[in-house]
């Protein structure tokens, strides 16, 4: 099992679970730190998962040898994703190749805290409605350069409803309504 003597009890209290942890996040294995330390395998993983840690595959950690700097630049990429898009641990897997929870470990690796599903919900609201904000805001600024609601309309692919409401929304100022047809004469006739 162990070759390596037991260290002695002021050896092995000097090995805290916060310091196995850090090794073991740099990319240290189990049995290596059991080594390092002296301690046994069960007091290492006991004081790892006294510390918090999140264990990984033996797969995990030799792709994480291999390129960790590939790994911190794709954990941060989904971080971006994932806060800043609002995109969920399955758009995250999809993206990293990865699954559901490879991906949540980066998340986590990156920084980042999971949301639950009426936050991401919440998340993607706000980022719809500032973008169709920024859509009302364009057709403001066409329509005040003279454009008509039914042009709007017809160059955006919305119905004219829609543009009614969206320059509503952005709190622009309309034009009278046009009388198309025939005149109307307010005169009486005799």
């Amino acid at each position: 099992m162990n070759p390596y003597p037991p260290a002695t009890s002021d050896a092995s209290e000097a090995v805290t679970p916060q310091v196995l942890r850090q090794r073991y996040e740099a990319g240290a294995t189990v049995d290596e730190l059991v080594t390092a330390s002296g301690l046994s395998y069960g007091t290492v993983l006991n004081r790892l998962h006294d510390a918090g840690t999140v264990m990984r595959t033996s797969w995990q950690t030799r792709r994480m040898r291999q390129n960790p700097e590939a790994r911190q630049r794709l954990a941060a990429r989904l971080r971006t994703l994932y806060e800043q898009r609002g995109a969920t641990l399955t758009e995250l897997a999809a993206a990293a190749g990865e699954t559901r929870r490879g991906a949540r470990r980066l998340l986590i690796e990156a920084g980042g805290t999971v949301r639950t599903t009426q936050q991401t919900l919440r998340v993607r609201a706000a980022a719809r409605a500032a973008e169709r904000y920024k859509v009302a805001l364009s057709l403001r600024a066409r329509y005040e350069t003279g454009a008509t609601v039914p042009d709007l309309a017809q160059e955006h692919s919305y119905s004219i409803a829609t543009v009614y409401r969206l320059l509503h929304q952005a709190g622009t100022p309309m034009r009278p309504q046009h009388h198309h047809g025939p005149a109307h004469d307010t005169r009486k006739q005799p």
